[in-house]
């Protein structure tokens, strides 16, 4: 059975794109919660980020992934020679990424790391699951921002880069983010409309001119 059966696609449509940057190389791009980066299986899958871009760019590539559910900063390369540059920058943790995630409860640390290895849970896909036999190394820091009724507004900034890292991370300590129809428990699914995970800042060097650049996308829910 899959890990989400009364799940229907409904993308949003306004904005229907909305362009943070763009150069001749590179678009930056703030995706919507609920928008798949890349389509899915199935033909309703198909609406995404990559095939909307497409529409308007049709050399534009996917260089890496949010999940679904996540909103924020994503960056599409426009030539190959980008595609390229920008995806070595992330196999060699050169980016730097922050997320901004409410969570369930009150984190009592103000600071720390999660530093637990994930694997995919197979038969409850595509959900993962912390494993210290087969699970890849996977390391985040977390920042508390504030505190409101119940909830914790954390800065997340995950040095590596799994599927959910974040997700099951924070899982893992007793605290799932609001709105996470996988991983939350009932009272923390029912706080909140949408997952409350936004990648909000995302630096990188530009494949071509080596600029360092940041770019920002204001979370929704704060």
């Amino acid at each position: 059975m899959p890990a989400n059966p009364d799940f229907i696609y409904s993308p949003p449509l306004d904005p229907y794109l909305q362009v943070v940057f763009r150069d001749e190389d590179i678009i930056v791009l703030n995706k919507g919660s609920g928008l798949l980066t890349v389509p899915g299986r199935l033909p309703e899958h198909k609406d995404c980020l990559e095939n909307r871009v497409a529409r308007v760019l049709p050399g534009a590539t996917i260089v890496h992934r949010l999940d679904m559910a996540t909103s924020g900063i994503i960056i599409m390369a426009l030539n190959k020679h980008a595609h390229v540059a920008i995806s070595q920058q992330f196999e060699q943790r050169k980016t730097q990424k922050k997320y901004i995630a409410r969570v369930f409860g009150l984190v009592q640390e103000k600071e720390g790391s999660i530093n637990q290895p994930l694997i995919c849970d197979w038969p409850n896909r595509p959900k993962q699951m912390i494993d210290h036999d087969r699970g890849k190394a996977s390391l985040t820091h977390y920042k508390v921002l504030s505190y409101s009724t119940n909830s914790t507004l954390l800065e997340l900034t995950p040095i590596t880069g799994r599927s959910h890292q974040l997700r099951v991370h924070l899982l893992s300590i007793g605290h799932p983010i609001l709105g996470d129809r996988l991983y939350a428990n009932k009272e923390a699914l029912a706080m909140a409309t949408r997952l409350n995970l936004h990648a909000q800042v995302l630096s990188i060097s530009h494949p071509v001119t080596h600029e360092n650049m940041t770019f920002l996308a204001d979370c929704p829910f704060n």
